[in-house]
């Protein structure tokens, strides 16, 4: 059994939680599967002297030999969102291109499809119309209402009628939609999708690559000169316009006397260099910003944390179960929110491993921060119940397990 991926980034690209797909490909090759993937040469999160070096890279492969990696040229990715929309165009056009006529992946039995960016769905839905071959399409944001959320489009306006067109689109054409939350499923139930299409798999974290570090065994402490008697707060991430990184920093700005708060910023994407300027005109000195870290690094930048961030822009959240916040609490740290009110906030609550501010709330946001520096053991005790929800109920097993049932029902009903 062969399964095609068409990824738009790959590693050893800088992207928001790798393991996911790593952890799914390591389950279908000890299923005993093959994965093809078609990718570009990456670009984001990495020098220009890696991004030379891939460039000669045109065949790789990983997992002993079980995943034959292909990759193709294409522009680097720019920040000017017409050119990013032209560039994955062209990234379309030369991925449908080889699902369809490259021997690697005729050889395929099904594919398997991101939901970045959403025309993936699309493309995937022509390969299947020419080929035959059926795909899992796994929605991790949907499409067109995180434009509106983000305010990028207007519902009814002419780039949601589109949006809507090539959603609609890729859910009647897809075999099955893997979701990562009831809300997502709740979303697309209400617009025509029918339940026995939809499969709810929440994202996961490796519980054993990611634990928790206590200070005196965190190296990064020395390394990046942080001083370890300060109550830190760490965001590790994106830094893009929908994770709203400025409430962060004006939280950082309104705390600036609180002397003993410190908030750390590992990351990259389009609005580094802006938020980085803002902090410098702003004239403060509680905010430290470091590089995106390895993933074997994950449990160190965590473990510089008392009190770790998930934070998006309102209207954003409500359905969204981030992956970010399952490392947060399998390093044992608890879980401080800027966001929309759903499913993550109910798990904050119900199980007592963090709080949360309703997104875009700067105000409340500190008030949080303040609060568990106040009681520093409350928020220890909070890090020790988000380890243990991650233990009883997130672990890579189950969620990579469920992955494997659903592709290998896909094609088996394929075959009926």
């Amino acid at each position: 059994m062969k399964v095609l991926l068409l990824p738009s980034y790959f590693l050893p690209e800088g992207i928001s939680s790798p393991y996911i797909s790593w952890n799914r490909n390591q389950a279908f090759v000890e299923e005993g599967w093959d994965v093809v993937v078609y990718t570009p040469v990456p670009c984001r999160g990495i020098s220009d002297d890696v991004r030379k070096e891939y460039k000669h890279k045109k065949l790789e492969m990983m997992l002993d030999g079980k995943m034959t990696v292909h990759r193709f040229s294409l522009i680097p990715e720019k920040k000017n969102p017409l050119l990013r929309a032209f560039r994955y165009f062209v990234q379309n056009i030369k991925q449908f291109d080889r699902g369809v006529f490259f021997k690697d992946a005729r050889s395929c039995d099904v594919m398997l499809i991101a939901s970045t960016p959403p025309t993936q769905g699309a493309m995937a839905a022509l390969i299947k119309k020419c080929t035959g071959r059926p795909f899992v399409y796994n929605l991790q944001d949907i499409f067109p209402d995180s434009l509106v959320g983000a305010g990028f489009s207007n519902e009814g306006s002419i780039l949601w009628k589109i949006g809507r067109v090539i959603e609609n689109f890729t859910y009647k054409n897809a075999d099955k939609i893997v979701v990562i939350s009831e809300a997502f499923k709740q979303n697309i139930m209400a617009k025509g999708v029918p339940e026995n299409k939809i499969e709810v798999v929440y994202n996961w974290v490796d519980q054993k690559a990611v634990v928790p570090v206590e200070k005196e065994y965190n190296p990064l402490f020395e390394e990046l000169g942080i001083n370890k008697k300060k109550f830190h707060v760490v965001y590790a991430g994106n830094l893009g316009n929908a994770q709203n990184i400025d409430v962060i920093i004006d939280s950082a700005k309104e705390m600036v006397g609180d002397k003993e708060v410190e908030f750390l910023i590992f990351g990259t994407g389009g609005l580094k260099e802006q938020f980085v300027e803002k902090v410098k005109n702003y004239g403060i000195n509680n905010v430290k910003f470091f590089p995106l870290q390895p993933m074997e690094r994950v449990s160190q930048v965590y473990g510089l944390g008392d009190a770790c961030v998930v934070s998006c822009k309102p209207g954003l959240g409500g359905a969204a179960m981030p992956s970010k916040m399952l490392s947060i609490m399998s390093a044992g740290r608890a879980v401080v929110a800027s966001f929309d009110e759903g499913e993550l906030t109910y798990i904050l609550n119900h199980y007592n491993c963090g709080r949360y501010a309703p997104a875009g709330d700067m105000q409340a946001f500190v008030k949080i921060i303040r609060e568990m520096v106040a009681d520093r053991k409350a928020c220890e005790e909070m890090g020790r119940n988000a380890r243990q929800l991650i233990l009883d109920q997130f672990t890579r097993e189950y969620g990579t397990s469920r992955y494997v049932d659903i592709i290998r029902k896909v094609i088996e009903n394929g075959r009926n």
